[in-house]
């Protein structure tokens, strides 16, 4: 029986509107509620913007060695305030006393961004980062407490209770992130596992971290942990942060890293099985690699959590970035400008936190281009 020809119907002529205006119709003009909505945002921000940019620079303070400028001109922000205590606000009350030991946390920092770079980038063959990771891990850490703290070589002896700043929350925050990280995936691990007693112990570990907020975690470790070690015994207050911290966050990730473990199918458990493959073969080969590539979402908003938790650090005295912007806006010399000090710590904070958000999602696309057409 011959096929009937059905004739295709004519298409609808070209849109002569541009991709721009097709594009504004389309989010901002698609309806009327839509309309109402997008004319109110445009009134608002209308309203608001020229005020915070002559707040914020036109007519803003920017130079000056004490409150004198800023007083006499109380329509605009006073940025001088961190221009004077700028290296205090980043690094803490020594180092914001002593200028001229600045180049000590200096020289740490610009080590650990290239390190990182090195690391996080696509630079390095295998081996050579490999041996940068070992550095990274080993050395790195032994040589920023060595010239940060100082105490040798000539240097001056910077306390850990007059750390602060930027530097602070740097140190909390990635060290908590490196040593919670390996933690977290034994624990995952080891929650998952077939023996009871191994599983029982991580189950406990994990549920007793995270019923606990991390502001009680903190004020025990400084406060009670003391009242259990000899007198003779005195653990530094960054340290116990630190060690805190890194509990507190491995059990987060422990429970990130089982979200994409329980993910994986049954049956590449059972291929590794089948192909005489030994248990770490099986985690550390097939298993793990993809459970990690489903959980980075979840794992980097743990991370990012983390970093913006480490305010909570200044209940136990450890003065971080925002509590050290904080104590300039409420000295004696710069008494009432608090609304500048918050803004610059908070930029401080979104700046690092989207970043870490942006690099997980280049993260996500690279481990991804298989399911692209």
């Amino acid at each position: 029986m011959a096929k009937v020809f059905v004739p295709t119907p004519p298409s609808p002529p070209p849109n002569s509107s541009t991709p721009a205006i097709q594009w504004l119709k389309r989010n901002f003009f698609n309806s009327p509620f839509s309309i109402v909505m997008t004319l109110l945002s445009v009134y608002v921000i209308w309203s608001i913007v020229p005020f915070a940019l002559n707040w914020a620079i036109l007519d803003a303070t920017w130079t000056g060695t004490d409150r004198t400028g800023c007083d006499a001109n109380p329509d605009g922000a006073c940025w001088a305030a961190l221009r004077v205590r700028f290296w205090q606000v980043m690094l803490g009350r020594f180092y914001g006393a002593n200028p001229e030991e600045i180049w000590r946390p200096l020289v740490i920092f610009a080590l650990f961004v290239v390190i990182a770079y090195l690391l996080l980038s696509e630079t390095l063959p295998g081996e050579y980062r490999l041996y940068l990771g070992g550095f990274a891990l080993i050395v790195f850490p032994v040589l920023t407490y060595g010239l940060i703290h100082g105490g040798m070589f000539g240097l001056k002896v910077a306390a850990t209770s007059q750390w602060g700043g930027f530097m602070l929350t740097l140190i909390l925050a990635v060290g908590g992130i490196v040593l919670a990280f390996p933690l977290g995936i034994v624990l995952a691990l080891g929650r998952r596992s077939s023996l009871p007693v191994v599983q029982w112990l991580s189950i406990t570990f994990i549920e007793f971290w995270r019923a606990n907020p991390l502001i009680t975690i903190l004020f025990m470790a400084s406060n009670l942990l003391p009242l259990f070690l000899p007198s003779e015994i005195e653990v530094d207050k960054v340290a116990r942060a630190l060690v805190a911290i890194t509990l507190f966050q491995s059990a987060y990730t422990a429970e990130a890293i089982r979200g994409g473990l329980a993910s994986i199918p049954k049956g590449q458990f059972e291929a590794a099985d089948s192909l005489g493959f030994k248990y770490h073969h099986t985690m550390g080969l097939i298993v793990l690699p993809q459970a990690l590539k489903v959980s980075i979402p979840a794992i980097v908003n743990t991370f990012i959590a983390l970093f913006k938790d480490t305010t909570l650090v200044g209940i136990v005295g450890l003065l971080d970035v925002f509590r050290m912007a904080q104590t300039v806006s409420r000295s004696t010399e710069w008494k009432g400008f608090d609304y500048e000090t918050y803004i610059f710590s908070a930029l401080i904070f979104f700046m690092c936190c989207y970043g870490m958000s942006r690099y997980s999602q280049s993260i996500e696309r690279k481990l991804n281009r298989e399911h692209k057409d």
